[in-house]
């Protein structure tokens, strides 16, 4: 664009912007309260909100939360280490 007269960058700059607001807006239910919830500009997706992410993260740490699978002794990883 080099060489072009400010109409010509206000043209273009608004078609970028129009080329932006075309893409359609994905809401989905937040995981922690079901909310609906915006998945762009959104810093704490997919949660609605940084109490929900807070929320969940509390019930990780807390092992309400687990990941199915075997248990296994966390002494089993000290032996591979010899």
């Amino acid at each position: 664009m080099s060489g072009s007269t400010p109409y010509m960058k206000r043209i273009w700059n608004s078609r970028k912007d129009m080329a932006d607001n075309d893409q359609p807006t994905r809401i989905y239910p937040c995981p922690q309260c079901r909310k609906p919830s915006r998945w762009d500009d959104n810093p704490w997706r997919p949660f609605c909100s940084e109490r929900c992410k807070l929320i969940d993260l509390g019930d990780w740490a807390s092992e309400r939360h687990a990941i199915p699978g075997e248990p296994t002794d966390p002494m089993d990883d000290f032996d591979d280490l010899s």
